[in-house]
């Protein structure tokens, strides 16, 4: 196996920092942490990186920019009404991100090579105040990880200490940290009251290896679990996205055990499960970036929400290998659910509709609550 890239803030190598943001103090903490020298944009300018989107986005994720967020940072997860939705909510820290994960959505998503990273962080909190003022009632399940990888760039920023310290007297709402690294420094010696979940993306060893790039290993993802564990903390664990490759069966059979011979079942707040579906224009991208890997060129269908997807039939198969694996060693209080399934899915592998139980977000909320 790989030796594992796991704190892939270190492939950060130009820092970039718009003007009009410079003299924040959280700006000026993460210029000291870093250590690199400072390109100062004016208003407007953006990295020079020679070549054009996306051919130049190996290069690009070298260089980080620090500036404001101009728009709002909390938003729903832009689900589709087609398939089954978890009512997660969105909160924006950034664009981009240093690992190199060849299925990764973001290439076709963003159009910019250079990673984002927003610290106006003052706005973020005075919004997340709104959110959360009396009288509303609703519970929210919130995630950093929709355009970024939430702790990637935490041994720079150091944002996850305010994230949690924050999140500590919510009583209405917990946060999920998602990741590909091993980065928890800043979790330790917090007093999380229970409020934050740290999650980590799994899959099959030889994805993990050949297709997910500057990721720590499948030893260090979970080594960095189980001292979260150890630290208080829920865990979350996502096998998304599912490849059909060969070898696949035992491929992920191994990661669950390997998953359960090295984190506490009693600690795990919820699994998601979710078949491989990209934007067309993705495949264009990932293969022309990545000449060596094959996934793509299997069978797909066109999904109603656009994205080509496995046939049903295949991703059945694939779940329900993976959902009865899991099924030997998951406590009864964790929640296994599909991420983007329709009903017909949902019942075929499980048994029942998230609706037989009071909806997806309800079986997430009470996960943790």
């Amino acid at each position: 196996m790989k030796n594992g890239f796991g704190d892939p803030a270190k492939y950060i190598t130009h820092l970039h920092v718009d003007k009009d943001c410079l003299h924040l103090p959280y700006t000026q903490e993460i210029i000291t942490r870093s250590g690199l020298p400072v390109e100062i944009l004016s208003e407007m300018s953006t990295p020079n990186i020679p070549g054009k989107y996306p051919d130049n986005l190996t290069l690009g994720k070298h260089h980080l920019v620090l500036r404001k967020n101009r728009g709002a940072f909390f938003k729903p997860c832009p689900g589709t009404k087609e398939y089954r939705c978890c009512d997660y909510q969105v909160l924006n820290i950034g664009m981009g991100c240093p690992m190199d994960c060849v299925y990764c959505i973001l290439q076709a998503y963003l159009n910019n090579p250079w990673i984002s990273f927003f610290v106006n962080i003052e706005d973020l909190f005075t919004e997340l105040d709104q959110v959360f003022t009396p009288p509303a009632d609703q519970f929210y399940r919130i995630g950093t990880g929709e355009f970024t990888d939430s702790l990637a760039l935490d041994s720079l920023t150091g944002l996850s200490r305010y994230l949690v310290e924050y999140m500590s007297r919510q009583k209405r709402a917990v946060l999920e940290l998602k990741t590909k690294s091993d980065v928890i420094g800043n979790l330790d010696n917090l007093d999380h009251q229970g409020r934050t979940i740290v999650s980590w993306s799994l899959n099959s060893p030889d994805i993990m290896v050949a297709e997910e790039i500057r990721t720590a290993t499948l030893e260090q993802r979970l080594q960095a679990a189980a001292k979260c564990a150890d630290w208080g903390y829920r865990l979350g664990f996502h096998f998304d996205p599912i490849i059909l490759h060969e070898g696949w069966q035992e491929g992920y059979r191994n990661t669950i055990k390997a998953l359960f011979n090295k984190v506490p079942a009693d600690r795990i707040a919820w699994i998601s499960l979710g078949a491989l579906r990209y934007l067309p224009s993705l495949k264009n991208i990932a293969t022309g970036r990545f000449p060596g890997s094959r996934f793509f060129y299997a069978e797909f269908i066109d999904g109603l929400d656009g994205k080509s997807r496995y046939f049903r039939d295949q991703r059945v198969t694939m779940y329900k290998l993976i959902a009865d694996e899991l099924a030997k060693f998951v406590d009864s209080r964790t929640c296994v659910y599909f991420c983007m399934e329709n009903d017909a899915i949902w019942r075929e592998v499980f048994g029942f509709s998230p609706e037989d139980q009071g909806g997806l977000g309800a079986m997430l909320d009470r996960s943790v609550n």
